[in-house]
């Protein structure tokens, strides 16, 4: 029996100010309950795609030109951004959003305002907290003096008070110490587990998101150019040497000698 889609992306196009192409004909599709990575470097264009499916490219002056973004089997394409937090997307924007003035009561708080009445509000906050209990021991501190781990516990706390279907993560890891990057992986592959919440984890750190989705992707230059089981990808030859550390592993005496590309652009 074939899993449900939760998002199914065909042939998406994006462009900028109707002249620059981000995304060029990209197909994904997160299964209910899955977990799935996007992979690539700085500027493959994975903070877009997101955005194409969170609603929030028009803000950046972005615009869908191509292909379709299915949510559950509804195409979402025309829906404003808060009509898809609505239906249960979520975006936990790069570089830990958070409202520092506010505790981090305050913040969960204020997000909840999204969906829900107060009996809701309460019992999300307290589901946040059994998740993150480093939060609820900070639950009182302005959230401008969390750590950087800290407060993306809080960003994702403060999505999972919109009760969402997908979580979509963008580079959770970035600035964090390993320890802290495999703690929060781990409290959201458990909340993927016990939920069943869907989950989009886009990530440059290909080491940490390969040991807890079941399937990634992998993007360059705005187009997806693999896609297999996390395994697979961690013994792939190209994958290992230029998204799990290989070319660090190399000697570099002999550098200039090194002609090898990654053959997908072959």
């Amino acid at each position: 029996m074939t899993t449900p889609q939760a998002l199914a992306l065909n042939n998406v196009e994006v462009i900028y100010d109707h002249v620059a192409l981000a995304i060029k004909g990209v197909s994904i599709e997160v299964p209910s309950g899955g977990m799935i990575a996007l992979l690539g470097a700085n500027g493959a264009g994975k903070s877009t795609l997101l955005k194409s499916i969170s609603g929030l490219l028009a803000a950046e002056r972005g615009l869908v030109t191509r292909g379709e973004v299915r949510f559950m089997g509804e195409d979402i394409g025309g829906l404003s951004p808060q009509r898809r937090v609505k239906l249960g997307i979520v975006q936990v924007l790069e570089g830990r959003r958070v409202f520092e003035h506010l505790t981090p009561d305050e913040n969960l708080v204020a997000a909840s305002a999204v969906r829900g009445n107060r009996s809701d509000m309460a019992r999300n906050r307290d589901r946040v907290y059994s998740y993150f209990p480093r939060l609820a021991e900070r639950r009182g501190a302005e959230s401008g003096y969390l750590s950087g781990g800290e407060q993306q516990m809080l960003a994702i706390g403060r999505a999972l008070m919109t009760q969402p279907k997908l979580l979509m993560l963008d580079e959770p890891s970035l600035g964090l110490a390993p320890f802290l990057v495999a703690e929060i992986f781990d409290i959201v592959r458990r909340i993927n587990k016990e939920e069943g919440l869907s989950v989009l984890l886009v990530e440059q750190n290909a080491v940490a998101a390969l040991e807890v989705v079941s399937h990634g992707y992998l993007m360059d230059n705005g187009r997806i150019v693999m896609h297999d089981s996390a395994e697979a990808m961690k013994k792939n030859p190209d994958i290992q040497q230029f998204y799990l550390g290989g070319a660090e592993r190399r000697n570099f005496h002999d550098i200039k000698h090194y002609s090898r590309r990654k053959r997908w652009l072959s």
